[in-house]
């Protein structure tokens, strides 16, 4: 049965490697033995030693069968010169042997009987155990020793069978000296006692079929190598991890090669075979395999391999190729330490090279022109794949955050901040992936057209671009909070690294900005929209609530919460400082809002002042002049409120926004010849406010000028006209009393309701005011010099009045500048004087 024959070979071939294992060194010496233990199975029978034809045939061919492609051996023709009968067996020389029986020969003395002793079968286990070597894999214990001992047994009977001797004939040494083949051998009586000799003449020859030459090219000679390798390779327990042949076993395999004419190309090429079935992705491994290949491959560009080593290097190529698409897949992953040679867990980013891909390079290299496009492609794609497969075990982590059973997870904040710490984390792993990268191309193992760190860093990029992408779907950010902003930090980062490493941006990858803006358009919407529904809600003012500086609480809450908004943008604008131009509009838009809500907030007392407003300041003077009202307007506290509100906004609060967003703005890339367009909206804050300030200022001076025009005889400009030319300064101030007291009234009331600045503000808006009624009158009678005194006069006393009592009222608060006379009375006092030097001098110290 095929299974009992391949057992019966492999106990064959153990028993022959075992034997292998114990021969002595001594063996090196004593070469010229090793056709004598070959000869009667290997050395005669199938093997021919370099250039030595087959023997010629001798005339036995009437006693031999034809046997196409079996040798037949002849041991010998043996002749008995004795009256005694011999039988001969054929058996081994070990105790417990039995005899052959198809082996037993009988021959009479004196008859001239010979026998042809046919070899056949011995010869077919013999190829049988070279093919064991072949398919099996190992040599076995005892078939060189059968070989070495194998032996004639020669036993002389009488007529009645019994045994009158014995005679041994190792067949070995019968065939050490062909020429010699008539020799006497003793003949024991129970192995102790010599009782006689015999005469044999012994002859072999080596017969083959006339149509099929028995060697066929160099096959047997290439299996015997088969099995004497597997021989080495079994007593040096050749595995994985130790491939390498050396010592004695090297030294056989060497010679027997040479005597038998194996070609060098053949050994390697049968060696190759054997590792590349055990070959694992180390530096030993690789080696082993360049330092077997290369040979062999320069025989074939020689174009000196057969059909059999062509075949054979097909199927190596084929080995090698996959061994090197594990190897550079893998290319992080490689443990010299592993019994495959890769790593079992994914353990931390290695910063160098492993130790086998500078072999694995140098045998791509043997097997592909690494200057042609495929080569190249090729090496590319394997190193593509590695990064996907690392990219893939990073994302592991994350996988749960993208998949369709997401939806079932509990979005509260904890969750929350752990999944974007893991994307976080999943940013810098692969940003720290392409850096290692790095280092190891700056070692110059890989050839030059490959550029490792780019060739990954656009898998990288890519495959992280759809997970962010994915992951922000499914987790959208509701706002700048940490979490989020730690992400987008990481995500950019990992953009900028690879500018700052020269890696070009590649179709799909990373784009933090794009991946971001459609969330950060939606935070900046959200809070436009939050804020300004906090001054929606605000319509009437906080009663009996002063800030600090007397200003509106819900003025000062609301730029607090701008402020604190725009810091959580400060990571955003830093990076993409065109953000600066979506938050300025939005901005512009809350405090629109604030100025807005103020004026609701404080409608009451802002009505009276709207006919006064000074874009129709003529007109309603004159109306309200006609009117004469008979109730006299005093400044709420509220409006002092509401001004020290819109003040500080103008000087403060709005100031301090817009500086945020300046200092974002600064960092605007140029387009074109300049840099994109800054702070249309800011300055159009900053006239609104400057506006409503002043033009409600100018309305409470009307209101106060008002006053002193509601009364006939507090009016400035009718005690000018009842002066005479004769009226002195005493008779002008005393009329002029009229007016000072109501003006110190409305003076210290403007005090009590408006902040300092505010308050010297006003008053030298009144001031100047009061001084207009004066140089208006001066012009309508330029020709009449009648009421140049009385105008002088009363000039002096507003000047007075003003003065004396802002001093009082500030004390050291005040400035030079704020006691100087305004524009209206400088005026006045030129046409007076006619001095062209003072006349030239229009100051617009207003305050306004």
């Amino acid at each position: 049965m095929p299974g009992q024959e391949a057992a019966r070979r492999h106990q064959i071939s153990y028993e022959m490697s075992a034997w292998f294992y114990e021969v002595p060194l001594v063996f090196k010496s004593k070469w010229r033995f090793l056709p004598v233990i070959l000869s009667n199975r290997l050395h005669k029978l199938l093997l021919q030693p370099r250039g030595v034809q087959s023997m010629r045939r001798e005339g036995t061919a009437s006693t031999e069968q034809a046997c196409p492609l079996k040798v037949k051996k002849v041991v010998g023709k043996i002749r008995v010169e004795e009256h005694l009968s011999c039988l001969f067996h054929l058996k081994s020389s070990t105790e417990d042997a039995q005899v052959e029986p198809s082996s037993s020969i009988c021959l009479r003395p004196g008859t001239s009987d010979y026998h042809v002793l046919n070899m056949v079968n011995i010869v077919v286990i013999e190829t049988s155990c070279l093919y064991d070597l072949l398919y099996g894999g190992f040599l076995m214990k005892g078939f060189f020793q059968r070989i070495k001992v194998m032996l004639f047994l020669l036993e002389v009977q009488d007529i009645k069978k019994g045994i009158q001797g014995r005679a041994t004939i190792p067949i070995a040494s019968l065939t050490e000296n062909p020429n010699d083949r008539i020799r006497w051998w003793p003949i024991y009586h129970d192995d102790q006692e010599c009782v006689g000799k015999v005469q044999l003449l012994i002859g072999s020859t080596i017969t083959s079929d006339d149509t099929a030459h028995i060697k066929s090219g160099p096959i047997v000679e290439t299996l015997a190598y088969d099995l004497l390798l597997e021989a080495a390779m079994r007593a040096l327990h050749f595995h994985a991890r130790n491939l390498r042949i050396d010592g004695p076993w090297k030294w056989l395999l060497t010679e027997f090669a040479d005597y038998y004419g194996v070609s060098d190309s053949y050994t390697k090429l049968r060696y190759l075979s054997y590792v590349m079935n055990v070959a694992t992705p180390t530096k030993d491994c690789l080696e082993l395999v360049y330092e077997l290949l290369e040979p062999v491959i320069k025989a074939r560009s020689e174009k000196s391999l057969t059909r059999q080593e062509k075949s054979i290097l097909l199927d190596c190529e084929t080995q090698v190729e996959n061994l090197l698409e594990t190897l550079f897949e893998n290319y992080k992953s490689l443990d010299e330490n592993s019994p495959t040679g890769l790593a079992d867990i994914f353990g931390s980013i290695p910063e160098v090279a492993a130790p086998a891909l500078a072999p694995a390079v140098q045998l791509f290299t043997l097997l592909h022109d690494i200057l042609a496009q495929d080569a190249q492609t090729t090496l590319r794609n394997y190193l593509q794949t590695a990064g996907s497969k690392r990219c893939r075990k990073h994302m592991v982590e994350t996988d749960e955050f993208v998949s369709s059973n997401s939806e079932g997870f509990l979005m509260d904040s904890i969750t929350i901040s752990t999944a974007y710490l893991k994307m976080k984390n999943l940013c810098l792993n692969i940003s720290n992936e392409i850096q290692s990268d790095i280092k190891i191309h700056n070692q110059h193992i890989l050839p030059s057209s490959i550029d490792l760190s780019s060739i990954t860093a656009a898998v990288y990029s890519t495959e992280l671009c759809k997970r962010l992408r994915g992951f922000l779907a499914a987790w959208p950010p509701s706002s700048p909070l940490s979490h989020v902003i730690e992400l987008l930090i990481a995500t950019a980062d990992f953009e900028r690294n690879l500018e700052s490493w020269n890696i070009s941006p590649v179709q799909g990858g990373v784009d933090s900005k794009n991946l971001y803006h459609n969330y950060i358009m939606v935070w900046v919407q959200d809070m436009e929209l939050n804020l300004l529904e906090h001054c929606k809600a605000e319509k009437v003012p906080w009663s009996g609530v002063l800030t600090n500086h007397s200003t509106s609480p819900f003025a000062e809450e609301m730029y607090e919460k701008i402020k604190e908004m725009l810091i959580e943008y400060e990571v955003v604008m830093n990076r993409w400082p065109q953000y600066s131009l979506i938050l300025e509009n939005a901005v512009a838009n809350v405090e629109r809002a604030i100025i807005k809500a103020l004026e609701k907030q404080y409608s009451d007392i802002l009505t009276p002042l709207k006919d006064s407003i000074p874009k129709r300041l003529g007109m309603q003077v004159q109306k309200l002049t006609g009117r004469q009202p008979t109730v006299l307007y005093s400044v709420p506290s509220q409006l002092g409120t509401f001004l020290n509100t819109i003040k500080r906004i103008l000087d403060v609060l709005h100031c301090k926004v817009e500086d945020i967003l300046k200092s974002w703005a600064s960092y605007l890339p140029v387009v074109g010849d300049k840099k994109a367009l800054f702070g249309e909206q800011m300055n159009g804050i900053t006239v609104l406010l400057r506006t409503k300030y002043k033009n409600y200022m100018q309305a409470t001076v009307v209101k106060l000028v008002n006053n002193m025009q509601a009364n006939r005889n507090t009016r400035l400009k009718r005690i000018l006209e009842e002066t005479k030319e004769a009226d002195g300064e005493a008779e002008v101030r005393e009329r002029m009393q009229m007016i000072s007291s109501p003006l110190i009234d409305s003076i210290t009331n403007l005090h009590e309701v408006f902040t300092s600045q505010i308050f010297i503000a006003t008053c030298r808006g009144f001031w100047d005011r009061m001084g207009q009624i004066v140089l208006k009158f001066l012009e309508g009678r330029k020709e009449n010099r009648v009421w140049y005194n009385g105008s002088y006069y009363a000039l002096g006393i507003l000047d007075d009045t003003f003065a004396s009592q802002m001093q009082r009222l500030q004390g050291n608060a005040l400035q030079e500048k704020d006691l100087e006379p305004p524009r209206s009375i400088i005026e006045a006092r030129s046409i007076l004087c006619r001095d062209t030097t003072n006349a030239t001098d229009t100051s617009t110290y207003l305050y306004f």
